[in-house]
């Protein structure tokens, strides 16, 4: 479903342009994501299965980052050619990922493109949101679209810090939520 919902993100696109492609190599990408925020018990979806929310905890995201290596690994695996261009945007955006202050990260949100608007990732974003506010903890995100800027807002999600330039590919906005 996350393959589905990002075939046309201007992120994947950038990964490789080739629509056949991205529709090869995104269900296993976001199989292996799907694995690490299951880890951390961080994926919240709907009944129907349709949407999908992805997150690590507070900790979890340094954790991974110690992984990185293995991670690495898995997803030339998984990417082949297209490994290179993931590992620059991994690098962006380890560099402007906050650090020294515990927050959820949320790493993907999905809608099957053919239930999209129609309030499906709203109610797992206002569980989580009701999570992250009950524990008083701030949430960190970044945005590939202004669809996704704009939801983003609508929860409470503030610009941080400057835009991630990817190398003559689209920009990441990252925003920040404090909890309320």
């Amino acid at each position: 479903m996350l393959a589905e919902a990002f075939h046309d993100d201007p992120l994947t696109r950038w990964i490789t342009a080739d629509g056949d492609r991205r529709a090869t190599i995104l269900p296993a990408f976001f199989h292996e994501h799907l694995d690490i925020s299951l880890r951390y018990l961080g994926v919240y979806t709907n009944a129907d299965r349709d949407a999908a929310l992805l997150f690590l905890p507070p900790g979890a995201w340094e954790e991974t980052e110690t992984r990185a290596e293995e991670l690495a690994r898995r997803f030339t695996d998984i990417l082949g050619p297209d490994a290179e261009a993931m590992a620059t945007i991994s690098g962006l955006q380890t560099i402007h990922h906050p650090t020294g202050r515990p927050h959820y990260y949320l790493s993907f949100a999905g809608v099957s493109p053919s239930n999209q608007r129609q309030g499906t990732m709203s109610a797992l974003f206002d569980t989580l949101i009701a999570r992250i506010d009950s524990e008083r903890v701030a949430a960190y995100l970044e945005t590939s679209s202004a669809g996704g800027t704009a939801v983003a807002k609508h929860y409470g999600f503030l610009p941080v810090g400057t835009a991630i330039e990817i190398p003559n590919g689209p920009t990441l906005q990252p925003m920040w939520r404090e909890p309320r």
